[in-house]
């Protein structure tokens, strides 16, 4: 008898412990911490500097320019990859650039954001890269807030001496009451507050915030369009910003309109007068972080919901602009965390985050039919070119070739 009542003691302090085990875990999650990167001014001031290749820390946006492809490292430079033989690219160097996350190239002339500069450096001879000009503040609200954390630590930052150049992201587990509390505060400040034809132009993927058009260079930042006079390719001339809302994240362009991708919806501009973009008309939609591409009468929207991004659930929107006053919903599909994604001919390429890289033909909007779904990789950025598609996730680039039907991979670069 006084085993058994030892026993029900025993198996009902387990009880006790797994219930209050179980509550606590209820109260606590995983959640993204985003802490600042920082960078004192003096070193800032001489941050550019051409180094030997190096392994990439957090691999960001793709850009091609005639047999190169420039690796973004998150908030650190470009890495430059010779890819005159696609089977076997090779890394050429490392462009130390601090708080950078964009670049766009025309005619041998490289610009790069560095936080609130522009940078101009001169990349014919590949093995030589000069800096020839520094535009000092004239990117004023670039550094930009990862939208996926759920938690912001800067308090001991000296703003006096340093700067913020970006932001590293950690997991860590917090309270789920802390999360919801500081999460509904944020939203209420917040709600309250390509393909290039020309060959002497590089290409830029669906996230990029540069984008040359002519002799125009177009800038995004948070909340204008930075609009630089490049016809003096070493000496661009910074014009009037034009403000284009909030949350401004992403450029393309087709003809003489401008594509903006924010976390509230797509806006279109006319730069038919280059210098004085013109808002011609807006689709909203509920926010989450958005990147576009347009191809004919149909603009491409992903939609990464979760997070800071927003309520709204992950998906693809084809959103028809064959009148380009009133864009209209034409169909959306559902994704599960789309990053990036871009056309070639008929086919459509969606980075959907950790579920891979999913090919679609798009003859039929309407019923978009899949062709392959690479699901073993974690994808983010992607390019198509002329002969191959380029494709950047999780600290590999990858190229693929183009098959009538479908895509077969050629090479995969470890950048790490």
């Amino acid at each position: 008898m006084k085993d058994k009542i030892l026993l029900l003691l025993f198996v009902s302090a387990l009880l006790f412990v797994s219930c209050d085990k179980s509550e606590d875990q209820e109260k606590y999650a995983d959640y993204q911490v985003a802490r600042p990167l920082k960078i004192s001014k003096t070193e800032f001031k001489n941050s550019v500097t051409i180094l030997p290749p190096a392994p990439i820390e957090s691999s960001g946006k793709i850009y091609a320019y005639q047999n190169y492809i420039f690796v973004n490292d998150k908030f650190r430079g470009v890495h430059v990859i010779d890819n005159s033989n696609p089977e076997n690219p090779k890394k050429v160097s490392f462009i130390k650039i601090a708080g950078n996350v964009d670049i766009s190239v025309k005619d041998d002339y490289l610009y790069a954001d560095s936080l609130t500069d522009l940078v101009v450096l001169d990349i014919s001879n590949l093995e030589d890269i000069t800096i020839v000009n520094r535009l000092e503040n004239v990117l004023r609200d670039n550094v930009v807030w990862p939208a996926q954390a759920d938690f912001f630590e800067w308090e001991d930052v000296d703003y006096e001496n340093e700067m913020i150049v970006g932001w590293e992201l950690v997991t860590e587990k917090r309270s789920v009451e802390e999360y919801e509390s500081q999460f509904v505060n944020r939203m209420d400040d917040v709600l309250f507050a390509e393909v290039a034809n020309d060959v002497s132009v590089g290409q830029g993927g669906s996230l990029a915030r540069f984008k040359i058009v002519d002799d125009f260079l177009y800038a995004v930042d948070s909340h204008n369009i930075n609009v630089f006079n490049i016809t003096d390719l070493e000496n661009p001339k910074d014009l009037e910003d034009v403000y284009a809302g909030f949350d401004i994240e992403t450029i393309f362009n087709q003809g003489h309109y401008l594509f903006l991708g924010s976390m509230r919806g797509m806006y279109i501009y006319d730069i038919a007068a280059p210098a004085t973009p013109t808002l011609v008309s807006e689709f909203q939609h509920g926010t989450a972080c958005d990147p576009v591409v347009v191809d004919g009468d149909y603009a491409y929207v992903t939609l990464r919901g979760g997070n800071q991004c927003g309520a709204t659930e992950s998906g693809l929107f084809i959103i028809d602009i064959s009148n380009i006053s009133q864009p209209e919903l034409k169909v959306s599909y559902p994704m599960d965390g789309p990053y990036g994604l871009g056309i070639k001919d008929e086919k459509l390429f969606v980075c959907d985050g950790e579920s891979g890289l999913k090919v679609y033909d798009k003859t039929n909007v309407e019923d978009l039919t899949t062709l392959n779904h690479f699901k073993n990789i974690n994808t983010f950025d992607v390019i198509p070119l002329n002969d191959n598609l380029l494709m950047v996730g999780d600290g590999v680039l990858y190229q693929y070739a183009y098959l009538e039907k479908d895509i077969t991979l050629i090479s995969a670069l470890p950048l790490h």
